[in-house]
């Protein structure tokens, strides 16, 4: 019984749900023997469903009949995403195996940058004018509905010169009189974006509004085309993974991690890793400029770890809170100085609990006199000391980095953990010897 189910299990035809839900964990040649026992609806399905990149890798194992088929079933925003991840020779033949009004709107949406609101848009949305009455608007959107438009959800009203003059909903449109003028029913007050901005811009309004879809518009206040929230779902995702990676201190990996090279691999995380090694070196440097209290109290070197971490911790917690706030619009530029009133105080706070609990742990702890010497009393008091000032250090320069990258017109997210570290550990040694001679007159 048991070995006929589990022969009937094997026969089962493969469908889209379960060669979607393992595709991140087969092969290129798996994948292929999977999409091609597909029968075409699911094949076609499985297709929508894949990201960009995973589109680009079916796309280029079939031939041109199979390509052209594919390549049609995609909304313009989403053959341009495709086309942008093909090598510079493969694009000029995926245009070609569209139709002309489809490649005609691909190329002007592959003429943006991919992180721009026009390079995310899709050209057909649903549109009407404002001399229209209910009855003709609705006759009008009946003939766009064959035309695969983005969305129904929103009507928007141009002019003959395509200026956006308001969006009506379509709900509005069936609850208002077959007679009234659709000038009469919008809604003028539309949150818009320049087709140039940038996709995290673009997202930050999303959220902020709740939007389901926000209208492009060029210079002259024409509308090109709309971003929905399925495209700026991506894009959130993309964003994310950029900023995680940037604070793991790499350069941000352009495919999948399983699909990235060994050589580009190792370039991405080497030259970071160099740059922190380096960084740390001056910690040794400025180690051995206090060899002689070191050899005066040789008990200092067992809290060098200590004042590192405890300084590295507090940055890398003050630059994750800082840049996640100024990601999402929460902190602006200017409120630098508001920031920096605050860390001093929470930095100073969170030194001072680390340093008394320092402090009791060392000058209080059973056998110390055997362990830390009979200056023990002095080793717990310059240990406290220095971890108010090491953790106050921390969560200043883990607080102001953001900012001054983002003056710089770099990504906040450059401010990563290791990088706090490395900058924090270096004073913080400095900062405990100092206090180590103060204490001891050495």
């Amino acid at each position: 019984m048991e070995k006929n189910e589990i022969e009937s299990k094997q026969e089962e035809p493969t469908t889209f749900e379960s060669t979607l839900e393992a595709w991140n964990s087969l092969s290129r040649d798996d994948r292929l023997s999977a999409f091609e026992s597909l029968n075409r609806a699911d094949s076609d399905e499985l297709f929508l469903s894949l990201n960009s990149l995973d589109q680009a890798e079916v796309f280029q194992i079939f031939g041109t009949p199979t390509r052209r088929s594919l390549i049609r079933l995609l909304a313009p925003d989403d053959a341009a995403d495709l086309i942008q991840e093909l090598d510079e020779t493969e694009r000029a033949e995926a245009l070609d195996l569209l139709d002309v009004r489809t490649k005609r709107e691909v190329s002007a949406l592959l003429a943006y940058k991919e992180d721009q609101a026009g390079g995310l848009m899709n050209p057909r949305f649903a549109r009407i004018r404002p001399d229209m009455t209910v009855v003709s608007a609705l006759e009008y959107l009946r003939m766009q509905a064959r035309d695969q438009v983005e969305t129904l959800r929103y009507l928007y009203i141009l002019d003959f010169d395509q200026k956006l003059h308001g969006v009506v909903s379509l709900r509005q449109l069936f609850a208002a009189d077959p007679a009234t003028l659709i000038t009469d029913l919008a809604e003028k007050d539309v949150i818009s974006v320049a087709e140039d901005l940038d996709q995290e811009e673009v997202s930050r309004l999303f959220s902020q509004y709740d939007l389901m879809a926000i209208p492009v518009l060029d210079n002259e206040g024409r509308m090109k085309g709309i971003v929905t929230l399925d495209d700026i779902v991506n894009v959130v995702q993309e964003e994310a993974t950029e900023d995680i990676q940037k604070f793991g201190a790499q350069e941000v990996l352009e495919n999948p991690y399983l699909r990235t090279g060994y050589f580009e691999m190792f370039r991405k995380r080497f030259t970071w890793l160099v740059l922190l090694f380096m960084g740390s070196t001056l910690t040794a440097t400025a180690m051995s400029a206090f060899e002689h209290q070191i050899k005066a109290i040789i008990a200092l070197t067992i809290f060098i770890p200590l004042i590192i971490s405890s300084g590295g911790n507090s940055g890398s917690q003050a630059a994750t809170l800082i840049v996640r706030a100024i990601a999402l619009g929460e902190l602006r530029l200017q409120d630098w100085w508001r920031v920096l009133l605050r860390e001093l105080v929470v930095g100073l706070s969170l030194g001072l609990g680390l340093g008394i609990l320092g402090y009791l742990r060392i000058a209080f702890w059973p056998g110390s006199e055997a362990l830390y010497s009979t200056l023990y009393f002095d080793v717990a008091l310059t240990v406290g000391i220095s971890v108010v000032g090491v953790v106050l250090w921390g969560s200043l320069v883990g607080a102001m980095l953001p900012f001054m990258l983002r003056m710089l017109k770099l990504d906040p997210a450059t401010a990563s953990a290791p990088m706090v570290s490395t900058l924090v550990d270096v004073v913080g040694i400095m900062i405990y010897f100092l206090v180590a001679t103060i204490i001891f007159a050495i």
